[in-house]
């Protein structure tokens, strides 16, 4: 069976020896750049597949990830898990707030209430966007049988406990990552990358203070 990690190397999606921000804020060598890998619409859906194929025993009648990057997984865990159960499941998403919050919009939130909802996101650091949507997915009624992610970057920060719900991953992918303030990286004087990940909102938010 295809390997998530294949999938990623193949499109460029993972990068090493450079300094990066991610969504979190925290500083890394390394990245896994989803961005890289959905114009690849076949490789998408093998990740789609894989998350089916994980689950395809648990009881789901809906999929739900956060927007915006998180739909495409989304939808091909759903359309995967449809053809494996032979019963439609659903995909639907949270959307960001201005305060970092994921809710749900659209009505997204009254047709999910009483039902089976697996969570799905491409990679995680903190795990704080899973948590979120989790929180939002039982707020409208849903039962969370499941989170799962396509990398955990660090399995010791993010898992069952931290996460509040089963959880597992397609892969791990180790690496470490820092707070601003500690990291090393800046430190050395090592450039923040500014192409990819959130490094130039970084440095702009650095030069206001």
């Amino acid at each position: 069976m295809t390997n998530v990690i294949t999938i990623l190397k193949s499109v460029g999606a993972i990068l090493e020896n450079d300094h990066f921000v991610g969504t979190s804020g925290r500083h890394m060598p390394a990245y896994v750049n989803k961005d890289a890998l959905l114009p690849h619409t076949k490789h998408t859906a093998e990740v789609g597949k894989l998350f089916a194929e994980k689950y395809k025993n648990k009881a789901i009648d809906f999929v739900v990830a956060p927007a915006v990057a998180g739909i495409p997984f989304s939808q091909w865990t759903a359309y995967y898990l449809t053809k494996l159960k032979g019963k439609e499941v659903q995909s639907i998403f949270t959307e960001k707030t201005p305060d970092n919050d994921q809710i749900f919009k659209r009505g997204y939130d009254a047709i999910i209430k009483g039902k089976k909802v697996l969570v799905v996101e491409d990679t995680v650091t903190t795990g704080g966007s899973v948590v979120k949507v989790i929180a939002s997915v039982r707020k409208a009624g849903g039962i969370v049988v499941g989170a799962c992610v396509m990398i955990n970057r660090d399995p010791k920060l993010v898992n069952t406990k931290s996460i509040g719900a089963p959880f597992s991953q397609l892969a791990i992918y180790e690496f470490p990552s820092y707070d601003s303030a500690d990291c090393p990286l800046c430190k050395s004087g090592v450039p923040v990358n500014t192409k990819i990940g959130h490094g130039k909102k970084f440095l702009e938010e650095k030069k206001k203070k």
